[in-house]
């Protein structure tokens, strides 16, 4: 494998890493109403569970509510149904053509478990992100022993990668502060 694909392969991987964090934090609550929030539920319409966004236009006009306006208000039952059933600890509302979700207020014992959580994803995705790094080393060596690479360059290989994963092991931590900010404001 040369170099280069080497490089290539080990910065998408560790990317993607990133988004699979960014998508595990938008589902984490802070004090305001935020769609990404219901986007995880599945509703069973028609007999298979079916992703709410799929079944529903889903909005938040207001910091405190998320609006669920189903295409077929027929299902509106069970998009209700689907948001009991969840471990979110939501009260929906339904006046017959949208559900409505008020966000209460969190507690600070609340945040402080949100924050933890918080931790344990950011934690996670640096570890594939090492994992990653494992692999593009263990990638570079096998090169070399094919006699693809040379010495310095196998060794070049293993400096960037090793940049690389600073680089997104820096980007998880950001984006896990931010997260984390907004979870603790009131």
């Amino acid at each position: 494998m040369p170099a280069a694909a080497i490089i290539e392969d080990a910065e998408q991987r560790m990317d993607k890493a990133i988004e699979v964090l960014k998508k595990s934090l938008s589902g984490i609550r802070t004090g305001r109403a935020n769609p990404g929030l219901v986007d995880s539920l599945r509703v069973d319409v028609y007999g298979s569970p079916t992703p709410i966004k799929q079944v529903a236009q889903v909005g938040a006009p207001e910091p405190t509510q998320i609006v669920i306006r189903p295409y077929d208000t027929g299902i509106i039952k069970e998009i209700e149904k689907a948001i009991v059933a969840s471990d979110l600890g939501f009260n929906p509302q339904n006046d017959g053509r949208v559900v409505r979700i008020n966000i209460p207020p969190l507690s600070t014992d609340v945040r402080k478990k949100m924050v933890n959580r918080i931790k344990e994803l950011t934690e996670e995705a640096k570890i594939s992100i090492r994992n990653v790094r494992r692999d593009g080393n263990k990638a570079a060596d096998v090169a070399e022993k094919d006699k693809t690479l040379s010495e310095d360059q196998r060794d070049d290989v293993k400096d960037q990668v090793q940049e690389l994963t600073k680089k997104f092991e820096i980007q998880a931590q950001e984006i896990a502060k931010a997260r984390e900010s907004e979870v603790m404001e009131d």
